[in-house]
Order: structure tokens, then sequence, then C-alpha cells
């Protein structure tokens, strides 16, 4: 069917006289004749390409759309030479924005067919210019090679990403070359890309007696002011995944690789999805695309007024800009989870978004509508003067043009329709960035601010959007029914916060990762310490709440009612934490199920710290032993996985030593693991498997894979933070230590310090020969003859060394390591007293003191002093690890911290607890300086 027959509307002509020269030059009648004279009266850019296509355009009418839009790209491939490509581009362009304008205004093709029509042109011309740019390198490594076969690797952003290109668009791309291919001729290659990419720039936009096929943009590239135009995909990979903003995740949304490479192209892309979609809810990416709007509506100097005459269809109030940044910031805030959200056009977007809920069917039809009629706007603004322009005229007459070429009646009727359309756009995204009130029963800012909120507008804001459908949890009207009866107690609690502003920020992470909230709000309501609990996670302990708002789903074991009992020991761990590795289908799906089951068990031993279930020794044991199980139950699966290249361990195998507060039994919740590694082999031996290793080697690459294991960052992040600087010679020896040396070194060469240290020791992990011999070897360490005064100087002189270096804080007590009478002081203490006397059965203080008292060797009140100073500060070191991620400091918490401080330490309020905290560290200092004063 010939384009005139399908024509079903037609622009009304601004300038008559002209719009009947041209049809009458054409010879044009009927529908035909309707639609050129009313594309060359109202449009002087169609009405000259008109005139200088005159006899294709003859051609043309005869066919259908589609087939002389294939013909116009197999023109471009036709091209055999640079000069010839550069020419035949440009003819095409000519003929191609003809055609398609013709359809648009026609209303032969819908926008879809429009954009997509100029996405697909740009995408042909691209490789067409790619391949004609190699095809003049005559020498070098890229001699001989099409774009594809080189790694040339053309990626589209913007709007030629998502084939919704207009008609004047920059095309916004990112060109990069496989380096993987030319490991062997690295550097050439660079430097021969990058010329290429120069003269592909040059193909598509040089202005020349033919015209241009189409400006670049190269900005959009990493640092594009010190990058050369092309660089290798490792380092764009690097870049953005190391300091990648929110404003490139938002415009990779639509990124695709356009020409060249398109299969390595996809490859990047890929590996770029956990930057641009992340795993869990990311609602810092709404306050970005809130601060890139408001600063949008600054540069334009935008107000709530709407004004026709100058307005900026695209970043004006309304305008196309704004239904963009709705639709991608929801997807970078729930793309990392719904995989369905990554639609990267804004019309599949938006429907992505309505079909998961996240937007309502009005919304989304009302966005989606405006859409539409914004860019069919821009087009219309376009299409004048082939400007790069989407701003309104200011002039009455230049306006009645537009309304003209758009096939409104008259100037009236289109600034009108355009006016409304705006308002209801800055309506609806006004609601998703600044949601309308809770209504009378919310706390307004001034209240909250009452309440301690440091911004409280923004909380308002948070409250609103609760109750206003922003998150799934409240999006019924049953809903936000229940929600509103809890909502008093919430606040009030909230604002007990060290932080209320961070406590009501974690809340909402929490709330938005509810799915439903019916059901979980009644159970709020049937069972009231859930909703407690949650609040006071919030108030008073920030770094548990930040937790809380990313893995939502541990509150199902809140549930269970053995979650406020202790956790069972460590060999029960250890049974549990195996079984389920059991499951994992290869070994990194084994990291990800360690990493979410220690987060489960420590977040319940975080609870229980907070509310007071569980003492100081009861949370270091319970955090001790899921860390022991951690060890105990990867240790087998990481030395499986190495025996794989490398044989069975050589040898009597080897034993993994839990040192500090692991090894004593006393880890918080933020404790690093000190570990040591022992291995029972001889120099000589060797492993027997596909690649061989002497042992010392395997040993080393063997501890280093465990340490790994429990520090790499994998998509449920990193397990534990290892430090092994325990092991003999500090970093200066192996990371695994060989038994026979391990002996050795404690018994000619170690320091006092190092037997100290090894009064926490135990065997956690390994081979149960070397856990043995290693246990043998350990006791046998700390039994050897010692010079008791000796000692006691060394540890006198250590404790004074440690005090000069921490001068600033032995007057404070709430710095409870290394106060005066603080922790270390009594370790220093209790330590030194095993040593001296061979006392064993104890490693933790608290044990140790009494059998020092048994043993004659501390004063039964002393002994008493420094345990009762050690259980109030290891209380109190156990709520500050749980709830914050920086040092307590008195003078900043709010009344929820202090309060569970209080409690922690047994004391009425927190003014008492300070005056007993001051009383216990200085009997304890005065019973540390006893202990280690010398002895006759």
């Amino acid at each position: 069917m010939s384009l005139a027959a399908r024509v079903a509307a037609a622009p009304r002509p601004f300038d008559a006289a002209k719009g009947r020269e041209a049809a009458d030059s054409l010879g044009a009648t009927g529908l035909w004749r309707d639609l050129i004279e009313g594309t060359a009266g109202s449009s002087p850019y169609l009405a000259r390409l008109i005139a200088q296509e005159r006899d294709w355009l003859a051609e043309a009418e005869a066919s259908a759309p589609e087939d002389s839009f294939a013909a116009i790209l197999a023109d471009v491939a036709a091209a055999e030479s640079q000069k010839e490509t550069a020419v035949r581009l440009r003819r095409a362009k000519r003929r191609a924005a003809l055609l398609i304008g013709l359809a648009d205004l026609g209303g032969v093709w819908d926008l879809q067919a429009v954009t997509g029509a100029l996405s697909h042109f740009a995408d042909a011309a691209l490789a067409a210019a790619a391949d004609a740019a190699m095809a003049a390198e005559t020498s070098g490594p890229l001699a001989g090679l099409g774009a594809a076969d080189a790694g040339l690797i053309v990626i589209a952003m913007g709007k030629l990403g998502a084939r919704e290109l207009n008609y004047s668009s920059d095309i916004d791309l990112i060109c990069l070359f496989d380096n993987a291919r030319w490991e062997d001729a690295y550097q050439e290659a660079k430097a021969r890309f990058i010329q290429v990419v120069r003269r592909v720039v040059k193909l598509m936009g040089e202005m020349t007696a033919e015209g241009y096929v189409f400006r670049t943009d190269l900005r959009l590239r990493p640092n594009p002011a010190t990058t050369p135009v092309c660089i290798a995909t490792e380092a764009a990979e690097h870049y953005y995944e190391s300091v990648g903003r929110t404003w490139e995740r938002a415009a990779f949304i639509k990124a695709r690789a356009a020409a060249g490479d398109r299969a390595a192209g996809a490859r990047f892309l890929e590996a770029l999805t956990p930057f641009v979609y992340r795993r869990h809810l990311d609602f810092a990416a709404i306050e970005d695309a809130h601060d890139m709007r408001l600063k949008i509506r600054a540069h334009k100097g935008q107000g709530a007024q709407f004004r026709i005459a100058g307005h900026d269809v695209k970043l004006g109030l309304g305008g196309i800009r704004e239904i963009e940044f709705f639709a991608q910031t929801q997807q970078l805030v729930r793309g990392g989870r719904d995989a369905s959200l990554r639609d990267p056009t804004t019309r599949g977007a938006l429907r992505a978004l309505e079909a998961a809920g996240v937007v309502d069917a009005a919304s989304r039809e009302t966005l989606d509508a405006a859409y539409v009629a914004h860019r069919t706007l821009e087009h219309r603004l376009q299409m004048i003067e082939d400007a790069q322009t989407q701003t309104i005229p200011t002039a009455e007459t230049a306006r009645a043009r537009i309304a003209a070429l758009g096939g409104w009646p008259d100037r009236d009727a289109f600034e009108r329709e355009v006016e409304a359309r705006c308002l209801e756009v800055r309506a609806v995204c006004d609601r998703f960035f600044r949601p309308e009130a809770l209504g009378p029963q919310s706390d307004g800012p001034e209240d909250l601010a009452a309440l301690g909120f440091a911004r409280p507008e923004q909380a308002a804001a948070l409250m609103e959007g609760w109750m206003s459908g922003r998150v799934a949890a409240t999006r019924g009207e049953r809903a936000r029914r229940r929600f509103r009866a809890l909502a008093p107690t919430l606040v009030a609690k909230l604002g007990e916060a060290a932080s209320p502003d961070e406590a009501i920020m974690a809340f909402d992470r929490f709330l938005s990762g509810l799915p439903a909230g019916v059901q979980f709000f009644a159970l709020c309501e049937a069972n009231p310490q859930l909703m407690d609990l949650l609040a006071e996670i919030c108030a008073a302990a920030p770094r548990l709440a930040t937790y809380l708002g990313r893995h939502a789903g541990v509150l199902d074991a809140v549930l269970d009612r053995a979650f406020f009992e202790p956790l069972p020991d460590a060999r029960a761990l250890t049974q549990d934490l195996a079984a389920a590795l059991a499951q994992a289908e290869d070994y990194e799906r084994a990291l990800d199920v360690a990493r979410r089951w220690a987060k489960e068990k420590t977040f319940r031993a975080g609870v229980q710290v907070l509310r007071g279930v569980a003492e100081a020794h009861e949370a270091g044991r319970a955090f001790s032993a899921v860390a022991e199980a951690c060890l105990a139950a990867l240790y087998p699966v990481v030395v499986a996985e190495f025996a794989r290249r490398h044989g069975a361990p050589p040898g009597g195998g080897a034993a993994v030593v839990a040192m500090g507060k692991l090894g004593s039994r006393e880890m918080t919740a933020t404790s690093d693991l000190d570990l040591l590694v022992i291995c029972d082999t001889e120099a000589e031996d060797e492993s027997a498997g596909p690649k061989p290793l002497p042992a010392t080697v395997y040993y080393a690459r063997l501890t280093q894979a465990l340490i790994a294991a429990l520090t790499a960052p994998t998509a449920e992040g990193a397990l534990y933070a290892v430090d092994m600087r325990l092991r003999p010679s500090g970093r200066k020896g192996p990371v695994a230590t060989r038994l026979a040396a391990f002996r050795r070194y404690q018994r000619e060469e170690a320091w006092t310090w190092e037997h100290l240290a090894l009064t926490r020791a135990r065997t956690v992990a390994g081979d149960a020969a070397a856990r043995e011999a290693t246990e043998a070897a350990l006791a046998e360490a700390l039994a050897a003859p010692r010079d008791a005064r000796k000692t006691l100087a060394d540890v006198a002189d250590m404790r004074a060394r440690v005090a000069d270096a921490h001068r600033a804080e032995r007057d404070d007590p709430w710095a409870l390591k290394h106060a005066r009478g603080g922790l270390m002081d009594v370790e220093f203490a209790a330590q030194a007293g095993l040593l001296v006397t061979g006392v064993v059965g104890a490693r933790a203080p608290r044990a140790a003191l009494g059998l020092l008292a048994e043993a004659g060797w501390l004063p039964e009140a002393d002994a008493e002093a420094l345990r009762a100073a050690h259980d109030l500060m290891m209380a109190l070191q156990h709520v500050e690890r749980v709830a914050l991620d920086r040092p307590f400091d008195p003078e900043t918490a709010g009344p929820g911290l202090r309060a569970a401080m209080a409690r922690a330490g047994g004391a009425a309020d927190f003014d008492a607890l300070s005056e007993k905290l001051h009383t216990a560290q200085a009997r304890a200092a005065e019973a540390v300086d006893r202990a280690l004063a010398p002895r006759r």
C-alpha cells in the first residue's frame, strides 16, 4: 500500500503558498497532495528536503514506506570506500528524515515506529561508519579487520540505546575495545582504535556540502576529560565498579551494543548489571534523582507556574525528563530484585512498573499518554528547522506554526492542551518524590521536630509516602488503616534514637522490602512485641537497623519462639551449617550460603544483646560459636575445592587456631577473626594432584584460599575480616607455619606478648590429627618454665607502652578497651597470671580471674573487682558493637541507646551507669597495679 493511500491525517499548511508550490512540483494529488502541502507549508526544513529529493520522493510514493526505508538502509551498506560512505550516509539521512517525517505527520507510523526507524537508521549508519573507518587501517594490528572482528564495541546510550531517537538527537556513544583480544599488542591496538573512533565521529558528524548524519557525543565515557575516545573494556569495568555514580547507573539502563562487536558489547553490559541494578532496595537512588530534578529546575528557572512561551518540553515543568526520572528511579530502586523492571524504553518501563504493582494504572496511563504527546511535540519543534531544540517558541506566530504542523485546530487549543498535560505530569511525579500528606492523624514537621528529628520535613515526607502507597506494604486502604494505628508508637520510639533521622530511614528501608503489608500489620497488632522490637532496633541500634533494612527476611525468625533463647553450641551450629553447605550447587554458592546463615545467626544474637536477654559472657559465646561453626564447616569445603587442582593435604594436615576474642569465646558483633594456621608436615612433603605443590607452598596457598572464603565480598557480602598478625614473626612469617617450626619458635624466639596471646589460643577447625598435635604444642608452650619477675616486668612495660600510645583514651571511661582500668588492663592482669602460675582450664579473663584467686595469685577482693569491671565493660561493649558502627559517645547518644546501655550495665539510669563504670574502672586499675607489681 502506498504512503499516500495510507495517510489518515495531515498537518495544516501554515504557509499555504509554499505548500501549494511543493505539491505542484511533485504533481501530487488527493491525500498525498494534502500531506505535502501541510508539511512543506509548515516546515521549512522538510520543504527543503522535498525540493532536494523530488525525484526520489516521486518514486518512493509508489512504494510502502517500509520498503522505501529498507532500500535506504541497503544503499548505506553498499558503500565501498570511506569517501563514498560519507556521501551515501548523508544522502540516506536526508531521505530517511523525509520519509519518516511524512509517515509521522501523515499518521502512517506511530511514535514507536518513528523513533524505532530513526534509531534503526542510526545503527545502520554507525555500522557502516565503523567498517569504513576500520578499512582505512591498511597497516598495523587492525589492518584487514572489520569492526566486529577487531573487537571494536560501540555502546549506544540515551535515546539511541533505548531506540527512542528523535529527529535532531545527538547520539550518545561509549566506544570500547575488547582488550582480551589484544594482550600481545595492547598499546599499539589501543592507539589505532582511538584513530578509528575519531574517523567514525567525523564520518557521522562533519558538516559537508551534503549535510551531516548525526552529531556524536562521547562524553558519557568514564572521566571524559582525561580518557581517550576509545578505552579498554577492562578499564571501563573497573571504573564503574569502583567509582561509578548514580547518574551513570541510570544512563546504563538504556545502554545496548549498537555496532561493531555486539557480542562482546553484550558481555560487557552483562558484567555491569550488578553496578546498575543493586541486589537490595536502593533508596539512595531516589534522593539522587530528586536532587537532579531540583538542579534542573533551578538551572531552568522553573517555578510552580507554567508559562507556554519558552517552555522546555524536555527539561521543563512536567516534561519528558520528569517522566524518565520517574521510571528510571523506580528501576534503580527495585530492578536489582525484579528483573522484569529492566526495560530500557520509557514506555516499557512504565508498563512493567504497573505490572509489578509499583505504580497504579491511572498514574501509568497519565504518564504514558503524556510521554507520547511530549515526544510528538518535540518532533514537531525539531521538524521546523532541523534544530536540536525542545523549547516552545516565545513568538506567537512561531507557536501558531507549531500548532499547524501538529494538527491542532488553532494556537489556543495547542497551548491549553500542552499546559494541562504538563501540570498532570508534575502532579503524578510529585506524589512519588514528595508524597501527599498523611492526613489529620499524621505527625507534621513541627511535631516531628519536637520529637528530636533534625530534618522533620524529610521524616514527614517518608511518613506521607508510606500512607500514599509509595511502598507496596501500604498500597491498599486496609493496610494504611492498620498501619495508621501502629504509627504513633513507632514514631515516638524512633524519636528516642541517637539519630531519629537515621532511624526513620532504616524503618523506611525495612517497610519498603515488604511485598504486602496487611498480614504483617495484623501480625503486629496481634504480637505488639514485634513492632516494639522493630522500633527499638531502629531507635537504639542504627547499625543493626541498617542490616535489617537490607535483610528484612530475617524477621521471620523473630516470630519463632526460640528466637530469644540462647543459640546452640558451636558443635550443633557446625552441623546445621554443614548440612546447608552440602545443598549448595557449587563453591561460590556455598560461600553465599555461609554468609546468609551467619547473618541470620548474628542478627539473632545481636537482638538478644539489645534486649538484654543475653548476658555479656552468653553473647560472647554466641557470636564466637557462629564464627567457629563457619570455620569448622567451611574448612573442608575449601580443602575439597583446593584439592581438585593440587591434591589432598600432604603430611598430617593442618589446624586452624583461634586467637584473641574468638579463642576466648568473647567475640562481639563486629569482631575480626584472629587466626593461625599450623600444618603438621615435613618440608620435603608434596601433594599428589593434577598440579602438585611442595608442602610449604600447598599450605600457604590453602591458607590464602581459606582467608578468601571468609573475607571475599560475594553477592552476599563478606563473612568476616581476618587478622593473621599473631602468627610467628608476624607479617614477616609465612601464613601457614609448620608444627615443628612453631614449637621451636615458641621455645626459643617468642616474646612475652606472644605467650600472652597463646593463653587464649585453641583449635577450631582442621584435620583431627593436626588439631590434636597443635593443642599439645600450645600446652607445651604455656607450660614452659619462665622467670615470673621478668614476665611481670615485661607485661607492666607493655601496659605502659599501650597506655602511652592511647593517652587520649586513658581518662575517657567510655573508651572501654583502652581506658585506665579498661578491658585491656584486665586482660593484661589475667593473662600474666596464667603465664606465671601455669594455671590451665581458662582462656577468658572472667574464668581465669576466679582460678587465679583460688591459686592464691590474686587476692579475692582484687579478683572480684577485676571480674566486676570486666563483666560491666563487656556488657557495654556488646551493646555498643551491636548498636553502632562508631565509638559510643554519651554526648550524642539518644535516649533509646542510653537506656539500652543502662539496662546492660544493670543501672537504674544512665547517670547511675556512668558512676558505676567510673568506680569499677578505678578499682580495676588499682587491682592491676598490684597484680603487675614486682613480687618477692
